[in-house]
């Protein structure tokens, strides 16, 4: 508002501060418009002022100068009946006053004079002239013409400052008229762009090349969760490391479920704990365990709320159970417990030191816990003769790693469960273990912000798994936020993820998950896809053509096309050290 210098000496532009401005007036338009005027130009990536004025008319004075326009021109019409091109000129003329006219009488509608002014600047005087070129080639191929404000371009960058100026040098040439449901065409805000105040860079909007900043901790999203949906090889292992390593730089507390080892050099690279677990690893987590933050301060019942847990990961080794099973089960497992002096009463997971009374009693451990093998030995009758033989590779053969006792302390922002060794087969059970582990982690402070990223979400409300174990974890998806979290979940098995119970379970995760992504995927996952979303159909064919690295991102009510974006010291990080 106040520049060093301004140069009036060129007629074609106008000079300030060593950015040159030239200003385009749309002087017409097509007689019948059925889209947004300028959407064509907003979408660009172009330098661009727009100033629209808006001039609300007399109704009264308007209907008396059509009526006598009206009069005229009906008059004319009898009198040009020789010459065929004044017929036609003066027809169009009589009938858009006497619909004009209607509008106004019958529909309530109101006349405006519309001005539209598009003031370009660059810091190039060759590509300021290029550019106003081909917006004047856009705007003529949709029926509006314009004229350059040359002699008038202090005017023309005037018209386009927030101060509520129209001189009337130039308004005399932009006038056009037009009615209120007209004026929906004008709409200038039509580009879908997101940037949030705390967020961190996503990438670029494909649309209009404008950058992408999402906080998903931010008030205006109703969760901080995400789907990060797509094919092998679309690109979404790639977006979900440059999250994880954003977010990394901010401080937030992140847990992996890594089942293929996509994360792991990455998280080396950055600092992170790796806990794997499988027959080489050391790393042992005891599935009875019972934390102290598995539940609020406010809840009770920890043996109960535990056993709910326990019947689903018995039902991802057993199959599915019936009614009776699950009872036999379930005394079972309270019998287990009963041998540690673990019952339905609270206090019995207290222990005190008896030489020292004054001191607060502290919560029980892993060492303080049943194993599995514990729960075997109980299995001696003929009911549970199917539990003991499942259970037998868990506790004397090829998986007795999951018969000991915990072993792991989480003291770092960054941790990774790497379950890679155990195999396609037994990959579901080291993801629950690590993920009930970590939502009790995610419990602990509500304070500082954390997020979990599930890869491979399928494996725990797909097909394969149980309705026990897919209620846990959409109960992760809907509470996290009260705890601060953000529950991420990553699939490209579009369809296993909504097969189990007619797909309630992944439906429920899809909608209560604000910011969604979707990368290239086939023709069948899209179909399913439209099924449990609100997709269109021009999102469909975006989404079939997207190419690697590009999504489709829901982040609230927005939708737009993105490009995910890094800088090579970025994928140097995200590659493990490679820069490739």
């Amino acid at each position: 508002m106040s520049p060093a210098y301004i140069n009036l000496s060129n007629p074609k532009y106008f000079e300030m501060d060593g950015i040159y401005y030239s200003t385009l007036i749309i002087t017409d338009y097509s007689r019948e418009n059925f889209d947004l005027l300028l959407k064509s130009i907003i979408d660009t990536n172009i330098n661009i002022n727009i100033s629209f004025f808006y001039e609300k008319q007399d109704k009264y004075k308007t209907i008396k100068d059509l009526t006598y326009h009206i009069g005229n021109v009906g008059s004319d019409l009898k009198v040009f009946r020789e010459n065929r091109q004044d017929v036609d000129i003066a027809a169009f003329t009589y009938n858009d006053a006497k619909y004009i006219r209607k509008e106004i009488q019958v529909n309530n509608e109101d006349l405006y004079f519309l001005y539209v002014y598009i003031n370009v600047f660059s810091n190039n005087k060759k590509e300021l002239e290029y550019v106003l070129n081909k917006i004047e080639g856009i705007l003529q191929s949709k029926g509006m013409q314009t004229k350059k404000a040359y002699f008038r371009q202090d005017l023309g960058n005037l018209v386009c400052y927030p101060i509520m100026e129209n001189p009337k040098e130039i308004k005399d040439v932009a006038r056009r008229n037009v009615l209120t449901s007209g004026l929906v065409g004008t709409y200038p805000f039509i580009s879908s762009s997101i940037f949030d105040e705390n967020g961190i860079l996503i990438g670029t909007n494909l649309y209009n090349n404008s950058l992408v900043f999402v906080d998903r901790y931010s008030e205006k999203y109703k969760n901080a969760n995400m789907c990060i949906f797509g094919t092998s090889g679309a690109g979404k292992s790639f977006y979900t490391k440059a999250l994880i390593l954003r977010y990394r730089i901010q401080g937030i507390q992140q847990y992996i479920i890594d089942p293929e080892r996509e994360y792991l050099k990455m998280c080396e690279k950055l600092g992170g704990t790796i806990f794997k677990i499988g027959p080489n690893s050391g790393t042992y987590i005891n599935i009875f365990d019972i934390r102290e933050d598995s539940l609020e301060d406010t809840e009770n019942g920890y043996l109960a709320t535990k056993i709910t847990k326990l019947i689903g990961f018995f039902n991802l080794i057993f199959g599915e159970l019936n009614e009776e099973e699950k009872s036999t089960l379930e005394e079972k497992i309270i019998e287990t417990y009963s041998l540690k002096g673990i019952t339905f009463d609270d206090k019995s997971l207290l222990k005190f030191d008896n030489k020292k009374i004054s001191i607060k009693p502290t919560f029980k451990d892993s060492n303080d816990m049943p194993i599995l093998e514990d729960l075997y030995n109980l299995l001696n009758d003929e009911k549970t003769k199917k539990f003991k033989i499942k259970l037998l590779p868990f506790v004397k053969g090829s998986l007795k790693y999951f018969n000991n006792y915990t072993n792991i302390e989480i003291n770092n922002k960054l941790i990774l469960a790497d379950v890679y060794e155990l195999g396609e087969d037994n990959l579901k059970y080291a993801i629950f273990l690590f993920t009930e582990l970590f939502w009790d982690q995610i419990k602990k402070d509500r304070s500082i912000n954390k997020a979990i990223y599930l890869d491979e979400i399928w494996r725990l409300i797909g097909v394969t798994s149980n309705k026990e174990v897919a209620s846990f974890i959409y109960k992760i998806f809907k509470t996290i936020r009260k705890y601060g979290g953000s529950a991420v979940a990553i699939t490209q098995d579009i369809s296993d993820l909504f097969s189990l119970e007619n797909g309630i379970y992944g439906k429920s995760i899809l909608n209560n998950s604000s910011i969604k992504n979707f990368f290239s995927m086939e023709e069948e996952n899209i179909k399913i896809l439209e099924k449990y979303s609100n997709i269109s159909e021009k999102e469909k064919i975006e989404i079939k053509s997207l190419k690697r690295g590009e999504c489709l991102m829901f982040a609230g009510d927005e939708h737009l096309l993105t490009k995910v974006e890094v800088s090579d010291f970025e994928k140097s990080i995200i590659n493990g050290g490679e820069n490739n």
